[in-house]
């Protein structure tokens, strides 16, 4: 058997037993891969690991940088309170579009707000709102500029809160030092902003799974 038929029998094994899809997680899956969005969306184990992250914040507010086709943000947004509200960014109006539907089939559509556009535009915009300090801020969208989105989830977190960058491996390349990719070149960078700042306490993670080989980074955001 092969290395990546294994990891699947194993994340499927993991999902029937911990983190069961439902008819909505299965519709949103369904619609997007229907839409034509692309297949990035992380796994359902990486959803209950959110999700329970979110819990175990008792987050009432959570920032979603990289909506897609809402998967990751139905997950995290189960863990709100009814009163909770979670603002996810997503830079393709498409995207967008099948997002809200799959949100609001969830019945969340009153504590999820999608803001279409450029994260590195909304993400000022959203701070002169002054909004409530995020207690969980998921990054997941073009991983160039991933130190930028890490600077402004400090700007918007408070002590204690949570920084989650995901696909930090990309598939090994992270390591390279001489690589002049963007993906590689801004994960690099935000790794190494989380491992050098006074206000970050850090680690990342290598996975294998249903998305083949990669991993995720985990920021704890200190005074």
């Amino acid at each position: 058997m092969s290395d990546s038929r294994l990891w699947d029998d194993v994340d499927d094994y993991f999902t029937t037993q911990l983190a069961p899809q439902d008819d909505v997680l299965d519709a949103a899956v369904r619609d997007s891969e229907g839409a034509g969005l692309p297949s990035i969306a992380i796994t359902a184990p990486q959803g209950k690991l959110l999700q329970l992250l979110a819990q175990i914040q008792g987050a009432r507010n959570i920032l979603e940088l990289g909506t897609l086709g809402g998967y990751s943000t139905i997950w995290l947004a189960r863990a709100l309170p009814a009163d909770g509200r979670l603002v996810s960014l997503e830079y393709d109006p498409r995207h967008a579009e099948v997002a809200t539907r799959n949100i609001a089939r969830a019945g969340l559509e009153q504590v999820v707000e999608v803001r279409v556009g450029p994260a590195l535009e909304s993400l000022p915009k959203l701070a002169d709102e002054n909004p409530a300090p995020f207690d969980l801020v998921f990054i997941d969208a073009d991983k160039g500029n991933n130190p930028h989105y890490v600077e402004w989830a400090l700007k918007l977190t408070r002590e204690g809160s949570l920084i989650v960058v995901d696909n930090v491996v990309r598939g090994g390349r992270v390591a390279d030092a001489t690589s002049t990719a963007p993906d590689v070149r801004g994960t690099r960078t935000a790794i190494e902003l989380i491992g050098g700042h006074p206000r970050l306490s850090g680690t990342a993670i290598q996975t294998v799974g249903g998305k083949g080989y990669d991993g995720f980074a985990l920021a704890r955001v200190l005074a």
